[in-house]
């Protein structure tokens, strides 16, 4: 039943295939820009204001471990919770839950911050209908997809974890 949510989730919205994975479709870019001359060093050209994506697991899919170069806001929208794994730059690892049951610690709302590893996971016979938002604007050159070897070296004792997210 899960299953088929899901897979009526992504014809309804048009999502395709993300890179990371999962499912996505771009759903807001702001009509102005910001000059690279004001963004920080680490953007090589202009920005949209912001930008916001649906996003879709379900069970049998993964988010593998990346970074951007933006601050990514996470919404939750219809589901099953979703676990947002985060490795800060000092190697901190920290769950972040998205869903609607706050009494067992989910919240509708988290942040991931700019640099920082990122993955997603949902239960087993789950799915997460989710909205990101990233400001100044998501370009996918501000997307890094981590290398397990990479990322292994770096965070060790995250080896289980490093391992099941990512390709």
């Amino acid at each position: 039943m899960m299953e088929a949510m899901a897979d009526e989730w992504v014809r309804s919205l048009g999502l395709q295939k993300h890179p990371e994975g999962g499912w996505y479709k771009e759903i807001y870019r702001s009509a102005e820009s910001i000059p690279v001359s004001a963004l920080p060093e680490r953007f090589t050209s202009a920005r949209s204001f912001c930008t916001s994506i649906y996003f879709l697991l379900s069970d049998n899919e993964f988010s593998a471990f990346h970074r951007i170069k933006q601050d990514e806001l996470w919404h939750f929208y219809d589901g099953d919770g979703l676990s947002v794994h985060v490795i800060d730059r000092d190697g901190n690892y920290v769950e972040k839950l998205l869903g609607r049951k706050p009494q067992e610690g989910e919240s509708f709302q988290h942040v991931v911050r700019a640099g920082d590893w990122f993955g997603a996971s949902v239960a087993p016979g789950g799915y997460a209908l989710v909205g990101c938002t990233v400001a100044p604007g998501f370009d996918f050159s501000d997307f890094e997809m981590a290398a397990r070897d990479e990322l292994l070296e770096l965070f060790p004792q995250h080896r289980d974890l490093i391992t099941r997210l990512t390709r």
